[in-house]
């Protein structure tokens, strides 16, 4: 009796199934790689706009605790009584934060908000300090850049008869760093950080 031997064919994958397994896996692989991108760049909106805050919260209460040791504000409107000028909208307060009787030395503080300057999007807020002697000012003024990626910035002062400074506020309009590359259409942004508003205000201690 002959013995018959079966012998099993392996069929292999064919050149369509293969394109269509490499056509699922590359389209599987971009939606992930998609969701890690959009995840990333969140998560880098999140901690821009938290890092912002709290900066920009330091920044206040330096501005405010300055103003609140300060005297002899500035600018003040010509006429206190007037309505229209008083209180003062500016975009900068400018005041006397060290007086030495003994060595007739003067230090008066500036704080300002400065526009956009070349290659920036938005402005700063600028500290300057003037150092006076015997009434004449000693050198440069120091300057130093308070926070910056500020969209607004202004120092309403609303005065007395004197003028004396009944009460300053400082009102700050801050766009979150972020340096992201831009996305969606039209090179539009979709993390959108909306800008931070901060309002502080302060009255002089030795009113």
């Amino acid at each position: 009796m002959s013995r018959r031997v079966h012998r099993t064919t392996r069929r292999g994958f064919s050149m369509v199934e293969l394109l269509m397994a490499l056509a699922i896996v590359s389209m599987v692989l971009t939606s992930a790689m998609v969701a890690l991108d959009a995840a990333f760049k969140g998560y880098r909106a999140t901690t821009d706009s938290a890092s912002t805050h709290v900066v920009s919260r330091i920044v206040m209460h330096r501005v405010i605790a300055m103003i609140r040791n300060g005297t002899e504000f500035g600018p003040f409107p010509s006429d206190v009584l007037d309505s229209a000028q008083n209180p003062i909208d500016s975009s900068f307060i400018e005041f006397v934060s060290l007086e030495d009787e003994d060595t007739d030395i003067r230090q008066v503080t500036r704080i300002e908000f400065r526009e956009a300057g070349d290659g920036e999007d938005y402005g700063a807020v600028w500290f300057v300090l003037y150092t006076f002697e015997d009434g004449v000012l000693q050198g440069d003024p120091v300057e130093a850049r308070m926070i910056t990626n500020v969209e607004d910035a202004s120092f309403v002062m609303e005065y007395d008869v004197g003028p004396k400074l009944k009460r300053a506020t400082v009102d700050l309009l801050i766009r979150p760093n972020d340096d992201l590359d831009p996305i969606g259409v039209e090179g539009r942004n979709e993390n959108n950080n909306e800008p931070i508003r901060l309002v502080g205000s302060a009255t002089p201690r030795r009113l």
